[in-house]
């Protein structure tokens, strides 16, 4: 373990501990984090257990954590360090593979922030979506805490804020569309869950995941929900009650084809730096259900959304967003909220009862 630049730091500054068992790994995240100004690294650990030991001392606002490490492994790490300090945010990064995916999301469910895709070490001179990537969260995790406050911030005592609202204008509900981001695989795990058998419609999710973890988000979110659940496929019709995820790189659209919807996949330029995005397939069901779309935005950074729910606002669809109490980051559901999209702005928790409540009334 060493310290970097602990002493004489600005208060307001996010402080940052990396732990990676690779020092190459370590001194290019601590040469990519040193040129911003908002960023303080307190400390280096090569392994899990010298985290653990030093994370009091040191008390970083957010844990870059390496998953595969000698000594102790991140995952075996993670719950100790949040016992040691419950106010860290703690960022799980790992390398691209199917095992790993599987351990993101275990870490995701055991009380990680959340996670980065890590390139090799070959790669990370040309890693610019990397760089970006992990900048975006240290901050977003910052921003919310006001830097070395965050871990006197609770979320439970965020002030309601009041959003002007519009009435659910959804007439008999035909689909539900998703967008999520930031702490969105447990918000999707929450509510899909939670989500009333009686509703029979197709539900549609666009997360920002790279490949590999969206084919397994799948298989958690069809054994949490008990619904038929896969990555959507091109040119697949579209049936009631099964959710489609979009595949990772791909942004998800749907379009008619005679009288069926049908998946449409493509490559196009990402949005809002994402691929997929929730703009496309927002879109996409505001031209095809206009005044019976319904969507939800949960909890995520940035404010990719925003502009496809608000063509499905403008087609009478309904529109509702995860609070900012029970967001890991209220960016995206915010973007929406305070621009005056949504019929109700809830916490998590309410989300599946309220659309258990809107199909009632649909008659669904």
């Amino acid at each position: 373990m060493s310290p970097h630049s602990s002493i004489g730091a600005a208060a307001a500054r996010i402080r940052v501990m990396i732990v990676d068992d690779s020092a190459i790994v370590r001194g290019f995240i601590v040469r990519m984090l040193d040129s911003e100004p908002a960023i303080e690294i307190v400390a280096t650990c090569s392994n899990g257990q010298t985290a653990v030991l030093q994370i009091a001392r040191y008390r970083p606002d957010v844990v870059i954590l390496d998953i595969e490490m000698p000594v102790m492994d991140g995952l075996t790490a993670l719950p100790k360090l949040l016992a040691a300090d419950p106010g860290a945010r703690i960022i799980m990064a790992s390398t691209l593979t199917q095992r790993n995916a599987e351990i993101s999301l275990d870490a995701l469910a055991k009380g990680a922030s959340d996670y980065v895709p890590k390139p090799s070490t070959s790669q990370l001179n040309g890693s610019e979506n990397f760089r970006r990537e992990l900048l975006a969260r240290i901050i977003a995790f910052g921003q919310r805490g006001e830097g070395s406050n965050i871990r006197q911030t609770s979320t439970q005592n965020v002030a309601k804020a009041s959003f002007p609202l519009r009435r659910d204008l959804a007439r008999d509900p035909k689909i539900i569309a998703i967008g999520s981001s930031t702490g969105g695989p447990q918000a999707l795990l929450a509510l899909l869950g939670a989500l009333p058998r009686s509703i029979d419609v197709p539900i549609l999710v666009a997360q920002h995941m790279p490949a590999t973890f969206t084919t397994v988000l799948a298989q958690h979110l069809a054994r949490a929900s008990g619904r038929p659940c896969t990555e959507a496929i091109d040119g697949e019709p579209i049936q009631p009650g099964r959710v489609y995820l979009a595949p990772g790189d791909f942004h998800f659209e749907i379009v008619r084809d005679s009288a069926r919807t049908i998946a449409r996949l493509n490559k196009a330029a990402p949005e809002n730096f994402c691929r997929p995005s929730v703009n496309p397939l927002f879109r996409s069901v505001a031209s095809i259900f206009g005044g019976q779309s319904l969507c939800v935005m949960l909890t995520g950074m940035g404010s990719d959304g925003l502009d496809g729910a608000r063509e499905i606002a403008i087609a009478g669809g309904t529109v509702i967003a995860q609070d900012e109490a029970s967001s890991v980051v209220w960016g995206m559901p915010g973007a929406v909220a305070t621009a005056g999209l949504c019929s109700a702005v809830l916490p998590l928790k309410a989300i599946a009862p309220h659309l258990g409540k809107l199909f009632a009334r649909a008659g669904r």
